[in-house]
């Protein structure tokens, strides 16, 4: 066993993906010269690429201009400047599209955030312990953590910055299913998609950017079977814009007070977008720039009834594809051979390694029998199973250190990230990073967003970390 103690506060961040390795980096620097230690628990060889961009799947890009995916804030070039530096993207002809912008590899954007986060590691300022941490408990002032390599921690504050919980599939067909050589349950996984022949007639649940992947991926890789995709509404992610836009709208001076209100907004927007030379891509641009603000603004209730009812629209407007994964999608539809439907699965069974499945169409009403020889799904996050995800979490939330937020988007926190307990309090030493914060912040998937929030949570501690020492040192003249 690793004991980790120290005379100095010490700083546990849970999860080094993109969040965990920004949100390190960015306290290290507010911290720089002042006596912290800050450990990240990530399981993975390096800090910054996570689940996002831990891929080495060519198939896989980065599905926002290079242009805007910085660091740096002061600094809107960072990335592109470390591109150019890193020789990238290299063996990669198809990263620069049509439009003119470079879309590299989501591993080359993984490198990025690691050499980001490098110089701090270098510095002893940030220490990698690559472990999956196993529990946490309250200890007085302070939160005792064990991790499955053997380290044992004593925090002054951990920070919950683990991603969402993985897909979960509709019950009928996980239990139908269950062990079929080619159902793949988490498309997610390294490889997960090599069971996958090159004739196989493929069903895909879900219709968002992860199932965009998938489609791409498989091409890629030599498929040539029949891909048939289906969502309740039947809607897919959309491409970018051709040209640059500048956003399009005002949201924020009369804030709406009701999704209804909001709606009519937006579409009084999508209206007017054109005759100033625009497309409902600055639209969707302006409501993502404006996003924290307009959900601030909206009451619980009506945070509630948008992500009920025009979630789904906003996902396929706003969290867009590649524009070469876009153009793959786009070829087998034209074909043929990509079918994108609407609809819901009915029956669904396998004789042998057959699977046969009733689609019932959205629309119509109509029931198709179709038959596959694999599945995958791509549904979203199993938002309501986040606690129970991982046993650290289920063993917070159990005392009630942790609960669900009331919106059904991640976890419970106030307007400082701080970790809401079950009495509804925030706890200043427990805090929620990333996008499990969503049901507070709002917009918090994009990676701008989630950037802003890391540095945002980091201001946070810093300031309460100084506060502390002067309250200390204060103790100790009196």
């Amino acid at each position: 066993m690793v004991k980790h103690r120290s005379h100095r506060p010490v700083v546990a961040i849970i999860g080094g993906g993109f969040t965990g390795a920004a949100l390190a980096a960015n306290l290290a620097r507010n911290t720089a010269g002042r006596a912290v230690d800050i450990v990240v628990f990530e399981p993975r060889a390096r800090l910054g690429a996570g689940l996002a961009y831990d891929t080495f799947d060519p198939a896989h890009r980065i599905n926002v201009p290079a242009a805007r995916m910085s660091l740096v804030p002061d600094d809107p070039d960072d990335f592109l400047h470390w591109l150019a530096a890193e020789g990238e993207p290299r063996d990669d002809p198809d990263a620069l599209a049509e439009d003119g912008n470079l879309y590299p590899r989501r591993a080359v954007f993984g490198r990025y955030v690691s050499d980001f986060i490098a110089p701090h590691l270098k510095a002893g300022q940030v220490h990698h312990r690559r472990e999956r941490v196993g529990q946490i408990v309250r200890v007085g002032d302070q939160w005792r953590g064990h991790a499955d390599g053997g380290t044992d921690i004593l925090a002054d504050i951990p920070i919950v910055a683990t991603t969402h919980p993985a897909p979960c599939a509709p019950q009928n067909i996980a239990k139908v299913l269950a062990g079929h050589p080619r159902y793949v349950a988490d498309s997610t996984l390294q490889g997960a998609q090599s069971v996958i022949r090159g004739d196989d007639r493929v069903l895909v649940i879900g219709n968002g950017l992860t199932a965009a992947d998938v489609i791409a991926s498989l091409r890629r890789s030599g498929h040539r079977g029949p891909i048939t995709a289906i969502s309740r509404r039947g809607l897919r992610s959309r491409g970018h814009a051709t040209t640059a836009q500048e956003p399009f709208g005002d949201f924020v001076t009369e804030p709406p007070q009701t999704a209804r209100s909001l709606l009519r907004q937006v579409r009084i927007a999508l209206q007017q977008a054109p005759a100033e030379g625009r497309s409902w891509h600055a639209v969707f641009d302006a409501l993502r720039a404006q996003g924290g603000d307009i959900w601030r603004a909206l009451p619980i209730a009506e945070r509630k009834r948008l992500v009920r009812h025009l979630r789904p629209y906003w996902d396929v407007h706003r969290f867009r594809v590649a524009p070469q994964i876009d153009a793959v999608i786009a070829q087998g539809l034209e074909h043929g051979d990509v079918r994108v439907l609407g609809g819901s699965i009915g029956k669904i069974d396998h004789d042998g390694e057959t699977i046969a499945a009733e689609v019932r169409h959205r629309h119509t009403g109509k029931r198709e029998q179709l038959v596959f020889d694999a599945c995958v799904i791509t549904t979203g996050p199993a938002h309501t199973g986040i606690l129970r995800s991982q046993r650290w979490l289920a063993d917070l939330a159990d005392a009630g250190y942790l609960q669900l937020d009331t919106v059904g988007l991640g976890l419970a926190c106030d307007e400082q990230s701080r970790a809401t307990n079950r009495d509804g309090n925030g706890d200043d030493t427990l805090f929620i990073a990333g996008p499990l914060a969503r049901g507070t912040f709002g917009e918090l998937m994009g990676l701008p967003q989630v950037n802003d929030h890391a540095i945002f949570v980091a201001d946070q501690i810093a300031q309460r970390l100084a506060r502390q020492s002067r309250f200390r040192a204060a103790a100790k003249t009196a």
